[in-house]
């Protein structure tokens, strides 16, 4: 393909993908920052994946038919540079303006990567847990795939085979009583990876009162926690697949967040006249 045709939009700014990040429609974050680079400031913009530019030819094919943003220290000539073999090869591909640095001074959330459990052969992370979700074992994964791992994998066994299988295929136990990704006090797990994870905006902190609220029987934390309940029992009793559950979960708490973000003042209300009655 000679990329005739391609969109004629190079860059994007760090305000338009901040407004993107954890949205169904973000594009792919791919951090191609140097190793050394890397490594004075271990940490990378949400949802990003840590690629190698020098090896760019040999995994651009993957990325066919995504749309992406490329992230460099500067947003200079690596991201340039993979952006554009990127669209030769046929990928839709944006830099960040300013790169990483831009996006670190303007105080925009990080997630630090040895909070990470350690990734897989094809750089995703795996996590294990109680089959039957119902609450917390949707809005982590949910959390995970938006905002830490899109291509993340989530096992869901029996309780008495999560520590042998995070063991045997180097899963990370979540929301099990013991581990590190688990409840904390009156706390769910949704809000130990909020915290641990650096991702503690107004709108996921909102998020997490409603998840708390749903998960720990304290419906007064706040009035939408009753409706997440009882959404979530509903798709628990409406599918028997755990990962079709996840996968029709996530656009549940897609909605969540974003009525978190810009909706909260919102009423709606039946007209309380027929439509063209007179004033008066």
């Amino acid at each position: 393909m000679d990329g005739r045709g391609m969109p004629s939009s190079i860059t994007i700014t760090h305000d338009k993908l901040a407004r993107l990040v954890g949205t169904p429609n973000c594009p792919l974050i791919v951090d191609v920052r140097t190793e050394e680079d890397f490594s004075k400031d271990p940490r990378i913009i949400p949802g990003s994946l840590r690629r190698r530019y020098a090896e760019v030819s040999s995994w651009a094919a993957d990325l066919i038919d995504r749309k992406v943003v490329v992230v460099c220290h500067k947003g200079a000539k690596l991201s340039h540079g993979v952006a554009a073999w990127l669209r030769y090869e046929g990928v839709t591909a944006e830099v960040l303006e300013g790169g990483y640095v831009a996006w670190m001074t303007t105080g925009l959330p990080l997630v630090p990567e040895a909070k990470l459990p350690k990734r897989d052969n094809e750089g995703r992370t795996i996590w294990v847990s109680r089959a039957r979700p119902k609450v917390d074992r949707i809005a982590c994964p949910w959390l995970i795939r938006r905002f830490i791992d899109p291509f993340a994998v989530f096992l869901f066994v029996q309780p008495s085979e999560i520590e042998a299988v995070g063991e045997r295929f180097g899963a990370a136990p979540l929301d099990v009583e013991g581990v590190f990704w688990s409840h904390r006090g009156e706390r769910c797990t949704f809000d130990t990876m909020v915290e641990e994870l650096g991702l503690g905006s107004p709108a996921m902190l909102r998020l997490a009162t409603l998840v708390r609220g749903a998960d720990t029987a304290r419906l007064d934390l706040a009035p939408e926690a009753a409706g997440l309940l009882a959404a979530s029992l509903g798709l628990s009793r409406m599918f028997s697949d755990d990962l079709e559950q996840l996968e029709a979960g996530l656009l549940l708490y897609d909605a969540f967040y974003r009525w978190c973000q810009d909706a909260t003042d919102e009423t709606h209300s039946w007209p309380s006249r027929k439509v063209g009655a007179r004033d008066g």
